[in-house]
């Protein structure tokens, strides 16, 4: 039996933005002919969406910011930000974009599936309590946390965020409270969004439970790797989650326009793999994502195909060969990753 699912429907497609906006639905256009392919027809279990709920949306966002997105319904255009905009379908979608990735995580958290895959735009990962905010309207992972959180009674979610711009409103949700770590890889320093600093490390309650890696340029597979190998699982292992989450953004991709960094397919088997093992380990496999950037549709498509390949343990990732890799750009990397263990250190036994 098939234990990896995908949420998928046409109507993704009808959220719009300016013309030429990379966040276009291309995006998923590529995707959804990528799993008409003979290799993926039959490897995956489809998932129906539904709208989320007014109730579900409140766990994140303040009620005047919905209201503010909801009077969007019908209208052209309307613009949420200086690159955030809506037509008339936006609203609509995004409920069914939040609304997907709930019935993705409740699937798994009631055993139907091991692990999935959210393919829905908009993305979420920047949207702030009371705004949208980087082509984000509901902040999709942050509400999928709450809502595992508040229907299954757990109190151990782990957010794993590797888009190349760091998730400043899932930080922000789970800034004080330890029943969310949230570990991102960001490219950093004069790069949107400005946030994620290492240092930025929970307050409050939350004190340790933030864990940001932020990167120089050119990072790639090896030091992707490297880091998640070194510095995220052994956390992420102490941590012990229920449920792991992982915020996607493909615009890591060597290919993407506006990443600058330097990961292939190969690089998001092995992230991906490194954090099956922690699911497997701590949380009965119980894994969800969720799509956030990408903007190659092209180089999205073929590690989107990597990925659910490594879900669906049809990989012919060789893993080997990118160990050998990661061991020789070790003393490159060795001084950034002890930076980043002293930091955390006071907080994680493992380090």
């Amino acid at each position: 039996m098939n234990r990896t699912g995908i949420v998928k429907d046409e109507r993704y497609l009808d959220h719009v933005m300016d013309p030429g906006h990379p966040e276009s639905p291309e995006r998923l256009r590529v995707i959804y002919k990528m799993l008409e392919e003979p290799e993926m027809k039959n490897l995956l279990n489809l998932i129906p969406p539904r709208p989320a709920t007014r109730e579900e949306l409140e766990l994140v966002h303040a009620p005047p910011y919905i209201d503010q997105v909801a009077k969007t319904a019908g209208k052209p255009y309307y613009r949420l930000d200086m690159d955030t905009s809506t037509c008339a379908k936006s609203y609509e979608t995004a409920l069914l974009a939040t609304g997907g990735l709930l019935e993705l995580i409740k699937a798994v958290m009631e055993e139907k599936l091991q692990n999935g895959f959210a393919l829905v735009r908009p993305p979420g990962h920047h949207a702030e309590r009371d705004r949208a905010m980087g082509f984000c309207l509901f902040n999709n992972v942050a509400i999928g946390a709450l809502y595992a959180i508040k229907q299954f009674s757990i109190d151990r979610v782990l957010i794993v965020d590797w888009d190349v711009h760091h998730g400043n409103g899932t930080q922000n949700t789970f800034y004080e409270d330890p029943r969310v770590l949230y570990i991102s890889t960001h490219r950093y320093g004069y790069f949107y969004p400005g946030t994620g600093s290492a240092k930025e490390v929970g307050k409050g309650k939350g004190l340790g439970f933030t864990v940001n890696i932020p990167l120089s340029t050119r990072a790639g597979d090896a030091e992707y790797g490297m880091i998640f190998e070194t510095l995220i699982k052994p956390i992420a292992l102490e941590y012990r989650p229920q449920l792991v989450l992982i915020s996607a953004g493909f615009d890591t991709h060597s290919d993407d326009p506006l990443g600058g960094m330097e990961v292939t397919e190969k690089g998001f088997a092995r992230m991906t793999r490194i954090l099956m093992d922690v699911a497997e380990s701590t949380a009965q496999g119980r894994l969800a994502i969720t799509l956030e950037g990408g903007y190659d549709v092209t180089a999205q498509g073929r590690s989107v195909k990597a990925v659910l390949k490594e879900l669906a343990h049809a990989s012919t990732f060789n893993e080997k060969d990118q160990l050998e890799q990661e061991k020789t750009l070790l003393p490159r990397l060795e001084g950034f990753i002890l930076q980043i263990k002293e930091i955390q250190k006071p907080y994680w036994k493992s380090l």
